[in-house]
């Protein structure tokens, strides 16, 4: 399905300069005219950013707790009011259709993903629906991230007077709910709004502190935490082992172990109990002198050979140029690597551990007297 998302009316902020035609960011701002003084900016001080992009819906129902539960990897049945969690869609191959976060606030479960896969998901969850007390909707609500130190004193200017815990959320007291989530830094925050109202929204934030940044800013603190974004970090072959989305809201994943069927999970339990993910996603820093900027995309080699697919490319306002790669398991992290025209080598501290023993291979082991 091809999807345009309508510019956003904040680009007529001054200093606005839209993300690169046909790129996913195209709609927003992806700088006002300082990237990396921005980037600062979130960190150490708050900052606002548009990902109005975003596609949201929603799901009343007295079962649409339930009834997403049974189609979703998440354990999320007895979420509680004011609570969310990431969530996923995985094909019968147990390989990742679309990511999304969610959360439970007045009797509704509010969804926010990509906006390109948001109108996809939404016909595949009305299909899914069947005799559930369940309606989703498309939501005409957009998306408003608030990330920095200082993020607390904006919020507080719109009235919100304690400041949610991770994947929490709180209703605004002027519509939408602003909700806390775990990446891509410690103090980071989503609005849900009324979309009609995104304008006000960002004036109110700006007024009080906020600093306008873009989503090179985002994606830049987003590829620096090692956190995927479905359609970039991700190809068609993806499982939720190889992209770190395994673990329940508590461990700030997207895929519970220990909850009932659903479409996918064999594939995830299989892995988990049995098997290694062929691949897992790392950090990678890139030789920035180097005379063009590698591409999405593009392989991962060593020595003349593939060994990986290169995902997010950007400028860190720190640590220069970065990106995040999907690369076989059993590459050494001291391995020399190329991505596209640059050299560039995989962050040790970003190579997930795998040695813990497997439930499974452990009971194989058992019958056999190992």
């Amino acid at each position: 399905m091809s999807v345009v998302v309508a510019p956003s009316p904040i680009l007529a902020v001054s200093g606005a300069v839209a993300g690169a035609p046909g790129s996913p960011d195209a709609a927003v701002a992806w700088h006002y005219g300082d990237p990396l003084g921005e980037q600062r900016a979130a960190v150490e001080r708050a900052a606002v950013i548009d990902r109005s992009h975003r596609f949201v819906l929603r799901i009343t129902g007295n079962e649409r707790l339930t009834w997403l539960h049974t189609i979703s990897s998440q354990h999320i049945a007895t979420l509680g009011d004011g609570q969310s969690a990431e969530n996923l869609d995985l094909d019968l191959n147990g390989r990742v259709l679309n990511h999304f976060v969610l959360t439970e606030l007045n009797s509704t479960v509010w969804i926010d993903t990509e906006g390109d896969r948001g109108p996809a998901l939404l016909d595949f969850l009305k299909k899914m629906v069947f005799w559930a007390d369940a309606q989703p909707a498309e939501a005409d609500h957009a998306v408003l991230s608030l990330l920095g130190p200082k993020a607390a004193d904006v919020l507080a200017a719109l009235g919100v007077t304690t400041v949610p815990g991770a994947y929490a959320a709180v209703a605004l007291p002027d519509g939408g709910f602003v909700r806390r989530m775990p990446w891509p830094t410690a103090d980071s925050f989503d609005l849900v709004i009324p979309r009609d109202r995104l304008a006000e929204f960002w004036t109110r934030l700006t007024e009080a502190g906020a600093e306008p940044a873009g989503m090179w800013t985002f994606e830049a603190l987003r590829v620096a935490a090692v956190r995927p974004r479905i359609g970039l970090d991700t190809d068609e072959r993806t499982i939720p082992h190889e992209a770190r989305w395994i673990g329940g809201p508590a461990e700030f994943g997207a895929v519970h172990l220990n909850k009932g069927c659903y479409r996918g999970q064999e594939t995830v339990a299989r892995v988990h109990n049995l098997g290694k993910p062929p691949r897992h996603l790392v950090l990678l820093h890139l030789d920035g002198s180097a005379d063009e900027r590698p591409e999405t995309g593009a392989d991962v080699t060593a020595g003349g050979r593939a060994i990986g697919r290169l995902g997010t490319v950007i400028d860190h306002y720190e640590l220069g140029p970065i990106a995040l790669a999907l690369i076989k398991r059993t590459v050494p992290a001291d391995t020399a690597l190329t991505a596209g025209p640059a050299a560039a080598a995989i962050d040790p501290d970003s190579v997930p551990s795998d040695d813990s023993p497997q439930a499974g291979r452990l009971a194989v082991d058992r019958l056999r007297g190992r």
